[in-house]
């Protein structure tokens, strides 16, 4: 008897490869998968606003590296002793309101130059659900949509579940913004395996329906594609032993299974290649030897250092220096 429906990703037209730069930006399981490419030694830029959910906030802030907008200090709010912006991650905010505008600018005006030059744009979308602050005067359209709540009391918010006509407009606009600077680019949507339990079970199933539909309405798979990360975990696996104890987020074992299907599906058979030999290296480093001065540790060293060293030359692009450090203590 099969105890469960497995499936493969359809491959990509268009398949990344290892000099290719990467922007990602959406839910925290966009910091997973950007965890794993970086440490396979792909050029990586990650949430420079800090991690996002909701696909408003995600246009938001793409367009806004698009349109090159730096932010003004009229533009933060204090609460609980901390300045904060309401379009970035609570790890901006501080104390003193100059060190916070400081912190969101740098790490703009890094996206703003990065967006150029990308080769793709990956985009999780976590929750079809936006937080809407009540006393906050609005000049343009979704000023005052929350990216992150800050711990804000929950009656300074309107909770709405936005429609997919609504967010396939909007980021068709976005789309046609990074386009506009970049002709180039590929763009990547995935819909979160995050649960929003706290959102209730059934508000969580809406919100995924809302997510899964609008991306579909913006598939192209041409410049525009679609990876199923959502229903490997959840259609796919389809159990609580691939989930933490929250039972809301995936587990080490799913999202190495999402990672597994990733590899062929979007990432060209070269470059899984050299990342197959990257990963053979980083294991190496994890290395715990019982007597760090034997003879037999001292020869690993030194068979890794010519490995390292071996694959830097046929390889100049990929960033190897500290490995190449730590194997030459031999």
């Amino acid at each position: 008897m099969n105890f469960r429906a497995a499936f493969t990703p359809k491959p990509f037209s268009v398949k990344m490869k290892h000099t290719d730069k990467l922007l990602l930006v959406g839910s925290c399981f966009t910091e997973q998968i950007g965890s794993k490419l970086a440490a396979h030694k792909f050029t990586v830029l990650e949430n420079p606003n800090g991690i996002l959910f909701n696909p408003i906030s995600i246009a938001q802030a793409v367009s806004s590296y698009c349109n090159e907008k730096l932010y003004k200090d009229d533009e933060l709010f204090f609460y609980n002793e901390l300045w904060a912006s309401k379009k970035h991650h609570t790890k901006f905010s501080h104390p003193d309101k100059t060190v916070a505008l400081q912190q969101i600018n740098i790490s703009q005006q890094t996206a703003i130059d990065y967006i150029k030059k990308a080769d793709w744009l990956l985009l999780t979308l976590g929750s079809a659900f936006v937080y809407e602050f009540v006393n906050v005067t609005v000049t343009h359209q979704y000023d005052n949509v929350a990216a992150n709540c800050h711990k804000i009391p929950t009656n300074q918010f309107n909770k709405r579940l936005t429609s997919a006509e609504e967010l396939t407009a909007l980021l068709n606009k976005m789309i046609d913004d990074v386009i506009a600077i970049n002709p180039s680019i590929k763009i990547i949507f995935t819909v979160s395996p995050v649960r929003h339990l706290r959102e209730g079970f059934i508000e969580n199933n809406r919100s995924k329906a809302v997510l899964i539909q609008t991306v579909h309405n913006l598939v192209d798979d041409i410049t525009v594609f679609y990876f199923p990360a959502y229903e490997l975990v959840i259609d796919d696996l389809r159990d609580y032993r691939f989930f933490a104890e929250d039972l809301a987020h995936p587990n080490y074992a799913a999202t190495n299974y999402v990672w597994e299907k990733f590899l062929p599906a979007v990432i060209d058979d070269a470059t899984v290649e050299v990342m197959r030999q990257v990963n053979e290296i980083n294991a190496a480093l994890l290395h715990k030897p019982f007597n760090p001065t034997s003879t037999a540790h001292q020869k690993f060293l030194n068979a890794y250092l010519q490995k390292t060293l071996q694959l830097q030359a046929q390889y100049p692009y990929l960033n190897l220096k500290e490995a190449i450090q730590y194997f030459s203590k031999a």
